[in-house]
């Protein structure tokens, strides 16, 4: 079986997500011709994520979707720049945010922002390398 996995974002204001995700990330959605009314599909590389209207945006407490990245410091420092605010977490020693960003015990940091539709997303060092 040969597939594409991709993430579901909910979006209560389409044309208003849309312009986020082309603002504060650069992208732009693939052309699905009539087919995807009422949807935003985004590919970079082999993978991707859909954006689409509901009226639950935003309600989900936990990260949606996750982009792993090559320069961490490089994409923290374009996304603030373009006004993205990264939230900061305390849970304790288990886990605990530094001026928005996590590091684990490998050394591996992640930092988590929500988009203009309130949906966690976050950025982390890609594990590859």
């Amino acid at each position: 079986m040969d597939f594409l996995t991709y993430a579901s974002l909910p979006a209560s204001d389409l044309e208003r997500a849309r312009a986020w995700y082309e603002d504060k990330l650069g992208v732009t959605p693939v052309d699905m011709g009539d087919s995807a009314e009422g949807v935003l599909f985004y590919m970079q590389g082999d993978t991707g994520f859909m954006v689409y209207e509901s009226q639950f945006a935003g309600t989900n407490q936990a990260t949606a979707a996750g982009f792993a990245v090559k320069d961490f410091d490089a994409s923290i420092a374009e996304l603030r720049s373009k006004g993205v605010v990264f939230e900061d977490y305390d849970f304790g020693e288990e886990f605990r945010t530094v001026d928005g960003v996590a590091t684990d015990p490998g050394g591996r940091r992640s930092a988590w922002f929500k988009d203009s539709e309130g949906n966690i997303l976050s950025l982390a060092e890609d594990p590859r390398g």
